[in-house]
């Protein structure tokens, strides 16, 4: 498994272990939203700005991003 992945996943866990979720569907749910902020962050550090703010906005609430 990527290295990366492992680390985001830990991350999941320390972000929701000191909260009164239920940890499978809260860990999902921030798991999938650390993957999708480091996508955004690597497009963004490869100078593609334009596609970074699609994803940004498709995954955080807009849902017509055009």
């Amino acid at each position: 498994m990527n290295e990366r992945i492992i680390e985001l996943a830990d991350k999941a866990v320390e972000d929701i272990s000191s909260g009164p979720w239920n940890i499978s569907d809260e860990f999902c749910k921030k798991f999938a939203q650390l993957v999708v902020q480091d996508n955004i962050q690597t497009l963004r550090s490869n100078g593609y700005d334009d596609a970074a703010q699609v994803l940004q906005d498709i995954h955080f609430g807009i849902e017509d991003p055009v």
